[in-house]
């Protein structure tokens, strides 16, 4: 599959949801910590579970009592985990600073956005709008197509919605799979060191570009498309 250059102007960013556009750790955290007190358990410290928040139930649960999938009992808290979590999902979830600007930018620049999350649309749908991101050129939840990141389908999915290849689409998000299946599927891949994976050192995921601001990122989308028109 053809890579786009760096020069190459995007005409789409796509994102990931948590820990990227989204700080939805406190709420995350809240619901599986909700477990615990039933359990007559001590809250998990936030700080301990909000670096895990990107893994979903997998992160979560294994942060707060230490189990895998694979092991008895973690099926049960799942469920009850995504009960908890669906019943308030928007308490104190908030957009990172600086993203209703950088979102302004990249419509002012004739670009489309998109969220691509592994999050499932039972959480996605009535999320998006309580934040703020119903605008949204596409939604693909992890449930949208037959593959979840790190496969690059959800990706493909996004930009056929939008109607371009994939290689004219970056992919920002603050996770390793989400540059794996970035890679994948052609895109430029930007790790937001905003999110929650600015806690792993050394990041070595082989993004194209590592930032630590959405300032950032809209800086770089404008010095990537004034390079464009001067090639041009």
């Amino acid at each position: 599959m053809n890579r786009p250059t760096l020069l190459q102007a995007p005409r789409a960013i796509l994102f990931d949801l948590d820990g990227t556009l989204a700080d939805t750790a406190p709420d995350l955290a809240a619901a599986v910590n909700l477990l615990r007190t039933e359990r007559g358990l001590e809250p998990t410290p936030y700080a301990v579970l909000r670096p895990t928040a990107s893994a979903g139930a997998r992160g979560m649960i294994g942060a707060a009592f230490g189990l895998t999938p694979q092991d008895a009992g973690y099926e049960e808290l799942r469920v009850q985990w995504f009960n908890h979590y669906q019943a308030a999902m928007a308490v104190h979830s908030t957009l990172f600073e600086g993203v209703p600007d950088l979102l302004a930018g990249i419509a002012d620049a004739g670009m489309a956005w998109g969220i691509v999350t592994n999050k499932p649309a039972r959480f996605t749908d009535p999320l998006i709008p309580q934040i703020g991101l119903q605008h949204a050129g596409c939604i693909i939840s992890g449930d949208t197509t037959a593959h979840a990141k790190p496969h690059p389908a959800p990706l493909f999915e996004a930009a056929r919605r939008l109607g371009l290849a994939p290689e004219q689409c970056w992919y920002v998000g603050d996770d390793l799979r989400d540059v794996e299946a970035g890679r994948a599927a052609g895109m430029v891949t930007v790790a937001c060191n905003w999110g929650y994976c600015g806690s792993v050192e050394p990041l070595s995921w082989g993004a194209d570009y590592r930032l630590d601001t959405p300032f950032a990122l809209l800086d770089t989308i404008r010095d990537v498309l004034t390079q464009a028109e001067l090639i041009s």
